[in-house]
Parts: C-alpha cells; structure tokens; sequence
C-alpha cells in the first residue's frame, strides 16, 4: 500500500528529520538577503542562480559523495505555562554525519544523528532523569535518527523524500532562498528546518551556520569549515511520560563541522561505537 505523507507518523519522521536542520525553508525577500544568486568565487551581490545551491551544500556537507560529520553540544529547557521561567533540564552531546548524493546537477541529503544526554550539573552520561514536574524517576534514552527518510536539495528548492527520491507530498517548487548575511571577514546563513504537511504545531527549528567569506569564495573548497546554533522547539521528550501534559522543551544547540571522526571527544565516540557501530556513516547501502 503507496503510504501517504500524513500517514507517516510523528515518530517516524522524527526518525528522519536530523537536528542540526537538514532541509531548508523558503525564505521571503529581504533587504539582506542574497536570494537565488549564489556563486564561490566572488561577492554574493554576484553570484549566479546555479551555485546558490552549490555553497549551501558546501557549508553544510560536501560536494563530493561522502561523511561529513558534526559534533555538537547543547541544553535542553522545559516550559510548562506562560508564567514560568524555561527551566534547564538536561544537557545534550550528539554528532550528525551527513551524505550528500548527486542526482544530476541537484543532490539528496541522507543521514544520522546520534545523541546523548548527559545531566546538566555534573556532566556526566545521564541514564536516569530525575523529572521535577512528575516527581518520578525516568530511564533516559539516547535520540539516535535518521537513515530511513531524507531531503531533496534543488534549485526548485528542498523537501522531505523517502530514500528513493520519492516526495513527501506535492513540493512547493521555487527558487532556493536562504539568508546569507556577511560582515568583515565572516558570512553566514540562516534557514528553517522543512517539514512534511501533519506534523503538530509545536514543532520547529530555527538555525544559524557560520563560516569565513574566504574559505566559502574559494571555488576550489568542496567542503568548507563550518560551525552552527540552532534552536528547536518540540513537545516533551518521550522518555520523560509527559505527553498528556501542557508545555514544551527548547533545544539550544551548537558544534562545529569535523575533519574526521577522530575529532569527536573520546568519551562520546567510544560510547557510540558500542551502542551504535552503524549510525557513524550515512553512506548509502547498495540494495
């Protein structure tokens, strides 16, 4: 039975949605934006329609066909009701690696996130959460994504695919417009996470990618250095038995673009390699 996009639920498109943003939105026209011009080799105000996409990839992955991976950090914060204060509740390290294939001049994100919570004093892995609104003690899960859904990148703009290319739904076909901002020697870019239709309201991410104007001027950089800050909202975390209850958990996020995998902090990358040996390489398996 062909599955239609609302059929798909919540959990398993979480499954595919990555949290440093993979899938960007449509932006409206500003004043300082760069619109659908964008080309490495010189100023934004010169770039041409065909590279936008190009330089995209490049802050994000690679233009070559392989891992690119990010480490991250971050802080999660729980809101309960318009008079309260978002109250801190867990702290949060995780790497992405993502694979951007090419499907003639466009390409077709793939990818894995896996993250774990560590307790927002002492640091340290978090396996048992103490939850201050329920009072119960609750068996923390780590956040492990991806690799069953993924995103076309175009020129006509980006939306949620399956991993055969197949839409999430009619895409919205439109020139790719991202905001692109720069000053001195830095530049960054900034964009909403897309989303399949029927996903519920409290759900969104906001992010920010930095690089240096130079590395990202250079046409001869496939990947460039990058590092990111993003903010998501969502509804309470599964594991902490709250879904009945009013309110939502912010997460703030931030990390940095790898050279490789022998990057990540040893304490993560060895925790990872034992629990999740196939979730460190989004490279496509051959069926």
């Amino acid at each position: 039975m062909t599955q239609t996009p609302r059929s798909i639920s919540r959990r398993r498109w979480l499954a595919g949605s990555l949290i440093l943003g993979a899938g960007v939105g449509a932006e409206s026209s500003a004043a300082n934006s760069i619109g659908s011009n964008a080309m490495a080799g010189s100023g934004p105000e010169s770039w041409q329609s065909h590279e936008h996409l190009r330089n995209l990839v490049r802050m994000q992955g690679s233009l070559l066909e392989e891992d690119v991976r990010w480490w991250f950090t971050g802080v999660i914060f729980g809101v309960r009701g318009e008079g309260e204060t978002p109250r801190p509740l867990v702290r949060f390290e995780g790497m992405e690696v993502y694979w951007f294939a090419h499907r003639g001049e466009d390409f077709q994100l793939g990818g894995h996130t896996v993250t774990f919570f560590r307790d927002f004093e002492t640091g340290e892995f978090l396996y048992e959460f103490a939850n201050p609104y329920t009072g119960k003690r609750e068996a923390v899960k780590p956040a492990v994504q991806g690799g069953n859904l993924g995103f076309a990148y175009t020129r006509e703009g980006i939306w949620p695919v399956r991993n055969d290319g197949t839409p999430l739904g009619e895409p919205v076909r439109k020139p790719l417009r991202v905001q692109w901002h720069e000053m001195g020697p830095h530049i960054w870019l900034q964009h909403q996470t897309v989303y399949p239709p029927g996903m519920p309201a409290m759900h969104g991410q906001r992010q920010t990618i930095f690089a240096q104007r130079d590395a990202l001027l250079d046409a001869r950089q496939y990947s460039v250095p990058a590092s990111f800050s993003s903010v998501v909202f969502m509804n309470w975390l599964k594991w902490m038995d709250m879904k009945d209850q009013p309110g939502h958990v912010i997460w703030h996020a931030s990390g940095v673009k790898l050279l490789s995998i022998d990057q990540l902090p040893r304490a993560y990358r060895e925790r990872a390699e034992k629990e999740y040996p196939d979730r460190l390489s989004a490279k496509p398996v051959l069926r």
